[in-house]
This record gives C-alpha cells, sequence and structure tokens, in this order.
C-alpha cells in the first residue's frame, strides 16, 4: 500500500510537470504509464485518487493549459515559432502572411488620398474657385442675353472650355511653387512641394500634362483667336516665375502680369468664346465692360495684397514686393481704399445707367459688399496688421471677388 501511494504522488509530480511526456523522454520521476493513464480514464477518475491528489491534478492541467495558450499568443503577435506547438505554429505563419499581404492594400487607399490631397493643394484651391465662378458667371450673362441661340449640344464644349481653363491656373500656380519652394519654406510651409509632399519631377510631369492638355483642347475646339490668348496666359504665367526673368521680383512687372491674365484675358476671353460657340458677334457692351474694368483693378488689389502674408519669405530671398517695400500696414490701407473706390465706381453706374444695369441690385449689392469690407478693415486694424489678421484679411479679399463675379449675371 505504502508503494502504491508513492507511485501515485510520483505520478501527479509527473503531471504538474507537463505530463506523461516527459516522463517517457526520463524527464520526471519513473513511474508506470498503465497505472498513470489509468487515473486519466473517465471510469477511475474519481475512485483511485484521493480528494487531495485530485485537486492537485487538475490545478496542474489548468496551469498547463494557460501556459500553452499564453505560448500560441506569443507566437501569433511576435511571429516566433520556434517556441511554438505546431498548432500555433501554423496558425502564426498564417496570420503573419496574412498581415503581411493585406499590408499593402491597406495602404494603397492612404496613398492614393494622400497623393490626391496634395494635388489638390498644388492647384491652389482658391484660384480654382475663382476661375471656375468667373467662367460660369461670365458665360451665363451671354446665355441670358442670347436665350434664343442656345442649343444643348454646345454643353460638352462648354465644359471640355472650363477644363482647359482649369489647366491653365494649375500650370500657372504649379511653376510658380516649382521656382518658389524656399521662399514657401518659410511663407507657406504647407503647399506640397515645400513640405516634402510631391517631388519637383512629379509637379513638373503634371504642369506640363496639364499645359499640353489645355493647348489641345483649345486649338482643337475654340479656333486660332481664342487658342493665341490662352497661349499668351500661359507665356504670362511663365515668365511672372522663371529666371531669367522672373517678373514677379519687381513690383509693377509683377502687377502687369496678374492684372492682365486675371483682369483682361480671362473676361475678355471666355465672352468672346462664349459668343463664338452661339454663333453671334462679340460686342463691347455696357456689363462686359463693366467687369472687365472691375475684375482688373481687383486685380490690381490681389496682385499687391497676395504678398502681405509673404514679407518674411521674400525679404529672405531679396524678392522686392510693394509690402516688403511700403510694409504691411501701408499696403493695407491702400488695398481697402482702391477697393472701396471700385465699389464706389459700381453704385454710381448703378444710379446713372438704370437702362444697362439692375439698379437696385447694382446699388444695394456693392452697398453690403463694401459695408462688409470696412467691417473688415476695422478687425484689421484691431489686430495690429498681426500675421493672422493679415490672412483673414487676404482671404476675405478672395471672398468679396468671388462674390462680385455671383452678382454679375444678375445686374
Amino acid at each position: 500500500e505504502r508503494e502504491r501511494e508513492r507511485e501515485r504522488e510520483s505520478g501527479a509530480m509527473v503531471f504538474a510537470r507537463g505530463g506523461p511526456a516527459k516522463a517517457a523522454r526520463g524527464r520526471g520521476p519513473p513511474c508506470s504509464t498503465p497505472r498513470v493513464f489509468a487515473w486519466s480514464s473517465p471510469a477511475n477518475h474519481h475512485h483511485h485518487r484521493p480528494p487531495a491528489m485530485l485537486a492537485t491534478t487538475r490545478e496542474a492541467k489548468r496551469l498547463q493549459r494557460a501556459s500553452s495558450m499564453m505560448a500560441s499568443s506569443s507566437s501569433v503577435s511576435n511571429c516566433n515559432h520556434a517556441r511554438a506547438p505546431s498548432r500555433s505554429r501554423s496558425t502564426a505563419w498564417r496570420t503573419c502572411a496574412s498581415s503581411s499581404s493585406a499590408e499593402p492594400f491597406a495602404s494603397d487607399p492612404q496613398k492614393k488620398a494622400n497623393l490626391l490631397q496634395a494635388f489638390w493643394k498644388f492647384t491652389r484651391p482658391h484660384t480654382i474657385r475663382g476661375t471656375i465662378l468667373g467662367s460660369v458667371a461670365l458665360t451665363s450673362r451671354v446665355l441670358f442675353e442670347h436665350s434664343n441661340a442656345i442649343r444643348w449640344v454646345l454643353l460638352p464644349r462648354a465644359m471640355a472650355g472650363v477644363v482647359a481653363l482649369l489647366c491653365a491656373n494649375a500650370f500657372i500656380v504649379g511653376i510658380n511653387q516649382i521656382y518658389d519652394v524656399k521662399i514657401d519654406e518659410v511663407n507657406k510651409p504647407y503647399l506640397p512641394i515645400a513640405a516634402g509632399e510631391m517631388s519637383q519631377s512629379t509637379a513638373w510631369v503634371l504642369i506640363t500634362t496639364l499645359g499640353l492638355l489645355g493647348l489641345t483642347i483649345v486649338h482643337t475646339l475654340f479656333g486660332q483667336h481664342i487658342a493665341l490668348l490662352y497661349t499668351l496666359s500661359l507665356v504670362i504665367g511663365a515668365v511672372y516665375s522663371v529666371p531669367p526673368l522672373r517678373l514677379k521680383q519687381r513690383p509693377l512687372p509683377a502687377m502687369a502680369c496678374i492684372v492682365l491674365c486675371r483682369g483682361f484675358l480671362l473676361n475678355y476671353g471666355v465672352n468672346d468664346a462664349a459668343c463664338a460657340a452661339l454663333g453671334v458677334p462679340f460686342v463691347w457692351k455696357f456689363p462686359v465692360a463693366f467687369i472687365t474694368g472691375f475684375v482688373t483693378c481687383f486685380a490690381v488689389i490681389i496682385s499687391a495684397a497676395k504678398d502681405l502674408p509673404d514679407v518674411e519669405g521674400d525679404k529672405k530671398e531679396n524678392v522686392k514686393t510693394f509690402a516688403t517695400w511700403l510694409g504691411t500696414g501701408k499696403v493695407a490701407m491702400a488695398s481697402i481704399a482702391l477697393l472701396m473706390l471700385n465699389y464706389a465706381a459700381a453704385i454710381y453706374l448703378g444710379f446713372t445707367q438704370p437702362s444697362q444695369f439692375n439698379s437696385a441690385l447694382m446699388v444695394g449689392g456693392h452697398l453690403v459688399l463694401a459695408g462688409c469690407l470696412i467691417s473688415q478693415a476695422t478687425r484689421l486694424h484691431m489686430t495690429g496688421y498681426s500675421q493672422q489678421g493679415i490672412k483673414n484679411f487676404y482671404r476675405f479679399i478672395w471672398n468679396l471677388f468671388y462674390a462680385e463675379y455671383a452678382l454679375y449675371p444678375f445686374i
């Protein structure tokens, strides 16, 4: 009986240390294998072991299962297959393989999203909004005046014209970013090239593709006259930024480039193209002359105000602008005064030319815009012409620019 009790105690130790397999390899104390497995059989499970040994055996099995689960979990997370059991090893291999194969597919949408966001910033969205709103407003006014000549078959041609304008816009602002990297690292570090989100080689591919696409559309669909105006705008945009001319380094030539492209060529070119598409002759009517003159003066203001937030980088790169020459406060106040004169002229025309304009909208709309400008100028002065106040003022000027085009078809 004593010998049988000793054998039972040694069997419990075998289970506590890892089961009969270790005993078979000689790592546990010697025991009789039939008797060990007899203890594990369901029929004899409760009849041949004392309660204390039963509790010991259950605790050993629980510890063994917990140890096995921890080893399996560790092998899956770290791909440490050498220490895992065979079943856990295969599971770990499958887990690691599936995660590594799924990683490119998980990162591809993120890369595409980052690339699209960089491209969107590269095109300078505030200029895109101005181009789209201006072309739509100018075309809408021509359609209102010649509604009997509208043919829906011309809609694809009109959409192609908008695409060509956007291509020219992206070409001009894109080539400026390529040659302004050092300035943008100080003034506009969020732009894609300055931020390292887009390489210069990628930017060159983009602007070359967009420039060629716009030229192809215009030469194919809009005739030689419009194609010449379009090509002239691309050339002006290039000499504005590209050495050795790089006209943006001198205030007056830089202003002339912006006024010519944003003021005259866009308004005259879109009106002429819309009339040509409808088969009606282009005539310098009072509303067309008004919007061309108004936006040309507005372009003068934009060309001066655009440098207000960039004084630090322009001084560092020795770029002479009105803001670096006269100071941000004086340039801001001069821009406000010139824009107020623009609104005063529009209100005067609304009163004196009721046959040419919708007087109520012409006068009332520009009074509201002038009041908004005075309010923004007051806020700018209260900030002491701080950097943030200057940035808010410049964004507000663009909002006034959009508002003028939104008002134009109805005045």
